[in-house]
């Protein structure tokens, strides 16, 4: 289990996320939320569509200025977080591009960004074998499957090793089978890193069996409503999904979901 540091990764007080509109008034979508998150926690977020889950992690990747509030991550703005390419992003889609072979799509991000590579970093090929793709450098988008693809996604996120790795959905496409097995890979990825993780989902079971601590979120104003903590369920080891504790999680939160 990743050291817990004292220091927050992230931290919200406040803060309210949008858009303006047309008559440049500012219409919130996540109101007046105050969060810390631990360096090298797992956080999963769910709520009812339209609460903010993916609002929120775009402002950490600084893709999104708050209307109100303060958003500080590793201790400064999100704008100099992203340019000490401390925070990485993965989407619901791979977004891969199609004319890079899966070994070109990971090391995309040292090819067009401004900062240098971390000397410590690893290289795009042993990111590849860490993921399970060892021997498929070579091979295009078009010749993956949908798993592999986000394999790819995520190796490529980590390429300049990030502090705070930020996922929206990004299994949500995938069928159950290769779904729980990339789930189970990105928990070994986590323990080996300790790297801080928001991962935004719409499943229950998802959000339960991944995280650290669930963050309910709840809509009509987008709002924190809970934290749970769920080390005490998961401090013996690893959880099996049949687990009677685990099923009785999800169904409380089933039930905390239906009040948002």
């Amino acid at each position: 289990m990743p050291e817990q540091r004292h220091s927050p990764a992230i931290s919200a007080r406040g803060l309210s996320l949008g858009y303006r509109g047309l008559s440049g008034r500012a219409v919130a979508v996540l109101q007046d939320f105050d969060l810390d998150v631990p360096q090298g926690d797992f956080i999963t977020i769910i709520g009812p569509s339209g609460c903010g889950k993916s609002t929120f992690l775009r402002a950490v990747a600084d893709l999104l200025p708050p209307l109100s509030g303060t958003l500080s991550v590793l201790g400064s703005a999100a704008e100099e977080a992203r340019r000490r390419r401390d925070v990485s992003f993965v989407f619901q889609d791979a977004t891969l591009l199609p004319w890079r072979t899966a070994l070109q799509n990971v090391m995309l991000p040292n090819d067009v960004g401004r900062a240098p590579a971390r000397e410590e970093a690893p290289s795009a090929k042993e990111l590849l074998t860490l993921m399970g793709l060892s021997g498929l450098e070579h091979r295009y988008p078009a010749q993956l499957s949908g798993g592999q693809r986000q394999r790819v996604a995520i190796a490529r996120a980590l390429i300049s090793q990030p502090r705070i790795l930020l996922m929206d959905e990004p299994f949500g496409a995938l069928d159950e089978i290769t779904r729980d097995r990339l789930n189970d890979e990105l928990l070994k990825l986590w323990r080996r890193t300790g790297t801080t993780i928001l991962f935004v989902t719409h499943s229950i079971m998802e959000a339960a069996y991944l995280g650290q601590r669930v963050m309910v979120l709840a809509a009509n104003p987008g709002r924190l409503h809970a934290v749970h903590d769920m080390e005490a369920l998961k401090s013996g080891g690893d959880l099996r999904r049949e687990d009677p504790r685990l099923v009785e999680t999800m169904a409380s939160l089933r039930r905390e979901l239906e009040k948002c």
